[in-house]
């Protein structure tokens, strides 16, 4: 499959890319500075780019098969999530091909809780909490999506570090996963292979799904 990824430099984008190419997958990245050291494997072929810019995304999704992004805007430009959210969800409408997000995982309902998400739980770090408000609003704006966009997100577990690709992991939809212990947790390897397995066997078009341990 041929399939681009916006991030493609980032913590996860680079285990997505890596996983994709281990599978054989044609590999795209989007840069918007060519001339900038990238450290991207090379296989992966680069092409220059914005997520903000619906008509980028509409050339960039030319020929694609799938679209992937795992952008995360710096701290303080939180507000910039959703500017590329509604570049991409623009750029790709009525192409066809399909745009799947790794999002955040605050909207998550955490297990008797009475309903709360993740964000809303006492104790959630004040840190990462403009980040996390940013990713609900992304995952509206999917929401909000028409027909004529086919679209994915991914929310990780609650804890989502570099680690070990185990290929082990569960599924859920809305609910926040969580073993015996009360932690929510899944490596960054292990999504990416959720997110390879969701583009090679769609099970999730057009809704949100976690993965986690």
């Amino acid at each position: 499959m041929r399939i681009t990824v916006f991030g493609a430099t980032g913590n996860v984008g680079s285990r997505v890319v890596a996983e994709a190419l281990a599978r054989g997958h044609e590999v795209t990245a989007v840069v918007r500075d060519p001339a900038k050291p990238h450290d991207l494997p090379s296989e992966v072929a680069l092409t220059v780019g914005d997520a903000r810019n619906a008509e980028d995304v509409a050339r960039i999704a030319a020929g694609q098969d799938a679209l992937i992004t795992a952008t995360r805007p710096v701290a303080g430009s939180e507000h910039e999530l959703a500017v590329a959210t509604k570049g991409l969800l623009a750029g790709v409408a009525g192409t066809g091909v399909r745009l799947l997000a790794v999002g955040g995982a605050g909207s998550l309902t955490v297990p008797g809780a009475g309903g709360a998400t993740l964000v809303e739980t006492p104790g959630f770090p004040a840190a990462i909490r403009p980040i996390a408000l940013a990713c609900n609003e992304q995952l509206a704006h999917y929401r909000a999506a028409g027909p004529d966009v086919d679209w994915t997100y991914l929310s990780p577990a609650a804890l989502l570090e570099p680690g070990v690709r185990t290929g082990r992991f569960r599924l859920g939809r809305d609910e926040l996963l969580v073993d015996a212990d009360g932690n929510s947790a899944i490596s960054m390897e292990d999504l990416a292979i959720a997110l390879l397995d969701e583009v090679e066997m769609p099970a999730h078009r057009r809704t949100r799904f976690t993965a986690g341990y």
